[in-house]
This record gives structure tokens, sequence and C-alpha cells, in this order.
């Protein structure tokens, strides 16, 4: 045997040894690898309800074995339907919005704060961004009504006081995309603020006591260190956002606009039509839905992800 040929054979008797240190790893993810199977997995399979005609008669198992097959055709309501373009056009309109200022905004305010010589302001600053963020959907629709009510409301009071008449806001769909976007990028904010300031501070002070000595300004140490410091982190926050392109949150599109059938146009995602369709009964109907976002979804990231290996491999998820 020949010395290469021995060198491979104890290369591979290197590579499958079982170590200590291998034990204590796989002990250590089992709890996630087991949460995962059970709750990212097996409900995967559920994906077959969207090809069946599914009907409630017994238990899960039998309700879909038992249900008639009817290939895509729980899939032509999705496109065929008089609202399906308005449908879509909200969830990627509202999307890409989304996507651009939650990436501008909190880069932004991370390097305001970041910039910050007080500590104590630059805390006080992140905890007042940060709160409302764990505030629930059905709170910040509470608050919401509290403002916008036509009858006592603070907004129509304040206009009723000034001579103006009040506006009914629930009926007025004019306004809510506004609306809409303010109260996502206030909720999401400081999410996306605290995950680029995290990197941000731990970035090499070095790099900028050298810019300080070559006379750079503040706008030059972010334009020249900063943001090339960041690029990695946002590459991988904006193919992430991507991902969900075909995804809104539910709460903000349903709950803060307590459903109005007045705001149809401008509130109606996938997601909004997806439980409408769930409370009617039509669980196949919901069922294909949900399954053209997940394809779709995936999709979507793996192409952004390709793009984004073609101009910068570095910067690449995978």
């Amino acid at each position: 045997m020949s010395s290469k040929t021995k060198h491979k054979d104890m290369r591979k008797r290197l590579l499958f040894r079982w170590h200590k240190q291998d034990t204590e790893l796989t002990l250590l993810a089992l709890p996630t690898t087991i949460w995962y199977i059970l709750f990212c997995f097996l409900p995967m399979f559920g994906a077959i309800i969207a090809f069946k005609n599914f009907r409630i008669s017994g238990g899960f198992l039998s309700n879909v074995f038992n249900s008639p097959w009817v290939g895509f055709k729980n899939f032509e309501f999705l496109f065929k339907s008089n609202d399906a373009w308005i449908i879509i056009r909200n969830t990627i309109g509202y999307n890409i919005i989304f996507i651009i200022l939650g990436i501008v905004l909190p880069v932004l305010f991370a390097i305001m704060i970041g910039l910050l010589h007080s500590r104590r302001a630059s805390k006080v600053y992140q905890t007042m961004m940060f709160l409302p963020y764990f505030l629930s959907w059905v709170v910040v629709s509470a608050v919401g009504w509290a403002f916008l009510s036509f009858d006592k409301g603070i907004v129509n009071q304040t206009l009723v006081s000034m001579g103006s008449d009040p506006i009914n806001w629930y009926m007025a769909p004019e306004y809510w995309p506004y609306f809409l976007i303010f109260l996502n990028i206030w909720k999401g904010l400081g999410y996306g603020m605290v995950i680029y300031l995290a990197t941000i501070t731990s970035l090499d002070s070095t790099y900028y006591e050298a810019a300080v000595i070559d006379g750079a300004s503040i706008w030059q140490q972010t334009r020249f260190i900063t943001l090339p410091m960041l690029k990695l982190v946002i590459v991988m926050m904006f193919i992430l956002a991507v991902g969900r392109i075909f995804y809104t949150d539910f709460g903000l599109f349903y709950q803060v606009t307590r459903d109005s059938n007045s705001l149809f146009n401008v509130s109606t995602t996938i997601d909004v039509m997806v439980y409408k369709q769930l409370k009617s009964a039509t669980v196949g109907m919901a069922s294909a839905a949900a399954f053209v976002q997940s394809f779709l979804g995936c999709a979507t990231i793996l192409t952004a992800n390709w793009i984004v290996r073609k101009i910068d491999p570095d910067s690449a998820m995978m």
C-alpha cells in the first residue's frame, strides 16, 4: 500500500471517529433538534391538505387520508378571484416598503446612537425605541381606537375643538397605508436597531482612532468604516426579509384595522385572506394559499441569496 493511500485511510478514520466533544455538542443540540422536528418538520405533512377537499369528520389523520384529492383546484380561487390582484398587490407592495425602511432607518438610528458619548443617554434611547417591540397588536389596536374612534377618539375631539368636522377614520382607506407603514416601522425599529448597534459596538476602535488621526470627519468614518463593516449584517437581514415578502403581520393588518370592510382594498393581504378562509371552513383553500406563500418565500430567499453570491460571494448566506 502506498503512503498516499495510507494517508487517505488515516484521514477517513479521523473524520468518522466519534469524540467526547461530539457527544457533548450533540446533547446540547438535542432539545433544539427535537423542537424543530416536532414543530417545523412534522407539520410539513399538512401540506397535503392543499391538494385535497379536506372534510372534518373524525380525527386529523383520518380526515387527511379520507378526504378526496382535488389536484390544484384549491389554488384556483387564489388566482382567479376578483380580489386576487388586490391581495397580492397589498402583500408585496407593503413588504417592499417595509424591507427598504426596515433596513435604512434601523441602520441610521444605530449609527446615531453609536455616536453618542453618554452611555446613559444611549441606554435610555435604546430602551425607549425597543419597548414598542414587546407590545401586542391587540394593545396597539386598543390604543389606536382610543385615538381614532369617531365619537370619543382623541383626534376627532381635537378636530372638533378646532372647528373642523370629525373623520370616520375606519371608513377612510386613503389614510391607512400611511398608518400601517408608520406602525410597522414604529414597532420593529428598535429590534432592527439593536442588531445593527450590537455590530457597531463590536467593531475594533483602532479603525476609528486611526481615522481621527488622519483627520477623517464623522461622515467619512461612517461612510468608509461603519457602513462597510455593517455590509454583511445588512445583506443577511435583507435576504431574510426578502424570504418573507409573501407574508405579512396578521395582527397589523387585521387587529389594528379592526377588520373594517371599508378598508378591504388597503388592508387585505394573503395572511388575512387565509384567516378568513379558515373562518368559512374552506380549509383546503386556506392551506393552498399558505402553501403558495411557503413555496414562493423559499424561492425568493434562494434567488436573493444567489444574486448576492454573484455580486459579492463573501456576503452570501451559503
